[in-house]
């Protein structure tokens, strides 16, 4: 009798416990697009209760007693999300979560574009879009750069691991604009300026990019004064849900992001960012020519506030630098060689944007930047110097006038001046003089477009132009540009778009002893066109068509020593600037993409092209110093569980040419009467990367392994021109080993 009374009253008191007892339920999506998240880890922090979010990104956590709990949200690569809340005794607590990927902006809202392919200006050609995920993963352990993340991109080209910049369709990294927030940026690289020895990386910090756009052919209007193509990069808003800190470390970096609400109200976000780069110490350890520059430091911040719900304002500010110290070495230097160099790069930008309706959108920016560098020999004599400085404004804006028009429209106005010189050393410290430049000059334009769309949007048709004047040569460049989109069925679209481009010459050639104000702005005719074929909502299959051509290319045609009419041809110190170059690039790009937040996503593309140049005053052809014939560019990446992320990138390509008149006898290179016509090997490199990460009551560690070069394959760049041989003709030329197999870890701590 006494154990049936026990019995029965545990059965009443589970019962009581059960219905007092409430549940968690909800569901996870992506910010970027509204992707439904699966393999997502739910956890009340400090439990046990816990669960994972199933195939359409729902999950529940069942018998949850009533108290006071702190709802954890959390997979690879996502921000941690914390939602505190309080259950009452058989209450059902619904959540809708949004979760950002590292690289974007804590937010509980989706951020909802045409479609995961799309960027949210679509003028000219698509562009490539990166972001989330794929950002960070192809930036690197080892550098965790945004700019090589571009590397990997379809199309792209970049056989150099120790340079941040790459090439596109046989043009080099000059004549491809970077935009940062629709600022053109002059020279935004860690480097230094007059050694060929040296690497290179972006200025700006990757944790601050929220996405990047580039167009490799036929930019939008509103991207001015660049031939060949254009990097849109979009900076990424400060959270205002809380203080979050951001630390990471690995063998070649260390850097921090702290972010935060500006005010109680949540009007505006503040975010600081710092980082210092130890690749140099890694170079050193394996190997590669110890003059290669790779260290580095910098600190960005931005601050945003909404000064009305119709009126937004940002600041940004930049200070990076990049030195160079071989005092231990001095003994072992030639006269002439780099001992002492800085580099250091200053921004600064101001932005509005007035919203007064959903019909129309005005930004307005206005900005300042400076860049100076110093190089200095064994006896400390100046090699070079250069100070660069520029005032920037412009103004854009977007008039929806109806449901199947838009209107483009904005200027800009450039302040530039620039300074410097270069010496050469003799034996007995006279020195001779290279080069100097001094001058100023105002650079000012605007663009109109207007497009129209027909059949629900499937047709869509892009005309206008743009205009551009430099003060300093008296130039003026008219700039026609036009875009065709059809859509014949949902799933495929043909695309065609044509345009002409003007590039002003750098006042550093204008103002230069080596050139004159004579000197014309570069100009380019493109035309591409696309079909692409969309298999479902998240993958796609596109062709891309190009034809380039270029005419008054900037040019020192007598600047390298050749064989000429049977004899060496010793070039003048001083070789003078022409607009003797011409040429044209042509070829076509394939690639299959599938962009996902769950399981795979990637792409793996081909491309051919063909760069042809030639010089008028030399009166020979050559291929481009950037000509790639042949690529191939892969990249993937796939969440194994909650907490573990798989990616790799690959990337081959034929070999680049060695720049300058050179033909090989035996195994010993010689003056030749053709440029170019050496290749360098082909390059091929393998990278594979796995990222891991805890979870915390409020702290969150992800382990970062890379292993670079996987294969370990043999890649070589040309490093230097060394210096020829009058008599014989035999030439002396440089060439530096690239990253062999290379492991690397990087932790990075959130809170």
């Amino acid at each position: 009798m006494r154990h049936t009374c026990l019995t029965a009253l545990a059965l009443l008191f589970s019962q009581w416990c059960i219905a007092q007892s409430g549940q968690v339920a909800g569901s996870i999506a992506d910010a970027r697009g509204g992707e439904a998240l699966t393999k997502v880890d739910v956890q009340l922090a400090g439990t046990a209760y816990r669960a994972r979010s199933d195939e359409q990104g729902h999950f529940q956590i069942a018998g949850v007693p009533p108290g006071d709990y702190v709802l954890n949200v959390t997979t690879v690569g996502y921000r941690l999300a914390k939602k505190p809340f309080h259950l009452d005794a058989g209450e059902t607590k619904q959540f809708d979560v949004i979760l950002s990927p590292g690289a974007l902006t804590q937010t509980d809202s989706v951020d909802v574009k045409a479609g995961p392919f799309e960027a949210p200006v679509q003028a000219g050609a698509s562009p490539l879009v990166l972001a989330g995920n794929d950002l960070t993963n192809l930036g690197s352990v080892l550098a965790n750069d945004p700019l090589r993340s571009v590397q990997g991109l379809p199309g792209v080209s970049s056989n150099d691991d120790f340079e941040a910049k790459f090439s596109l369709r046989g043009a080099d990294f000059s004549r491809i604009g970077i935009y940062m927030d629709g600022i053109l940026l002059h020279s935004p690289m860690h480097t230094l300026e007059s050694t060929t020895a040296t690497g290179s990386e972006s200025a700006f910090n990757g944790g601050m990019v929220e996405s990047l756009e580039l167009y490799e052919g036929a930019m939008p209007p509103q991207d001015s004064d660049r031939t060949a193509g254009a990097l849109n990069v979009n900076s990424r808003d400060g959270g205002r849900d809380g203080l979050s800190f951001r630390g990471e470390a690995s063998f070649s970096n260390a850097g921090f992001t702290v972010e935060g609400p500006i005010d109680e109200a949540k009007h505006g976000s503040w975010m600081v960012s710092a980082r210092k780069s130890y690749m140099q110490y890694i170079i050193d350890r394996i190997g590669i020519d110890t003059s290669l520059i790779f260290g580095l430091e910098d600190v960005q911040a931005r601050f945003t506030y909404d000064l009305t719900p119709k009126n937004y304002v940002s600041l940004d500010l930049l200070e990076s630098y990049t030195d160079l110290d071989r005092s231990s070495k001095a003994s072992t230097l030639g006269v002439n060689s780099l001992m002492l160099a800085g580099y250091d790069y200053t921004l600064a930008k101001v932005g509005w944007r007035y919203t007064p309706n959903q019909g129309f959108i005005l930004t307005t920016r206005a900005a300042w930047m400076r860049e100076k560098s110093d190089d200095r020999d064994p006896k400390s004599l100046l090699l070079q110097s250069d100070f660069y400085g520029e005032w920037v404004a412009n103004q854009t804006a977007t008039w929806v006038e109806s449901p199947n028009g838009t209107l483009d429209f904005g200027w800009n106005v450039r302040d530039i001046r620039d300074q410097g010189y270069a010496n050469q050393y003799n034996s007995n410290l006279t020195f001779q003089l290279l080069e100097k430049y001094r001058g100023n000059s105002t650079r000012g334009g605007g663009y109109l477009g207007q497009s129209w769309s027909a059949w629900a949007g499937r047709l869509r048709l892009t005309a206008g132009g743009r205009g551009d004047h430099d003060a300093l040569d008296g130039k003026t460049a008219w700039l026609p540009q036009a875009s065709l989109s059809f859509s014949p069925v949902q799933s495929t679209k043909f695309q065609l778009a044509w345009g002409e481009y003007a590039q002003f010459p750098e006042i550093s050639q204008l103002a230069s002893n080596l050139g004159s104000n004579r000197l014309l702005p570069a100009r380019t005719i493109q035309l591409t066109a696309a079909v692409e074929q969309r298999f479902g909502e998240r993958t796609r299959l596109r062709m891309e068509f190009y034809d380039r051509s270029d005419r008054d290319l900037i040019w020192q045609p007598l600047y390298d020593p050749r064989i000429l009419l049977g004899k060496v041809f010793v070039p003048p110190l001083n070789a003078l600037y022409y607009n003797s170059m011409r040429g044209y690039s042509r070829g076509f790009e394939i690639f299959l993409q599938r962009a996902s937040a769950n399981r795979l996503t990637g792409w793996i593309s081909y491309a051919y092209g063909h760069a042809e140049m030639h010089d008028g005053i030399d009166h020979i052809s050559f291929p481009s110093d950037w000509d790639q014939r042949h690529s191939v560019n892969g990249y993937a990446g796939y969440r194994l569980r909650p907490s573990v992320n798989l990616s790799v990138r690959s990337v081959w390509g034929t070999g680049f040419p060695i720049p300058g008149f050179l033909q090989m006898q035996g195994a010993s290179y010689y003056l030749s009467s053709q440029r170019n016509g050496l290749r360098m090997g082909n390059y091929e490199r393998t990278d594979f990367r796995i990222n891991k990460n805890w979870t915390k009551v409020k702290w969150k560690t992800t382990l970062y392994g890379e292993v670079v070069n996987i294969a370990n394959k043999a890649n070589y760049r040309f490093d230097s021109f060394d210096g020829y041989t009058a008599k014989t003709g035999q030439a002396y030329i440089e060439f530096d080993k690239l990253f062999p197999i290379l492991p690397s870890l990087g932790v990075v701590v959130e809170r």
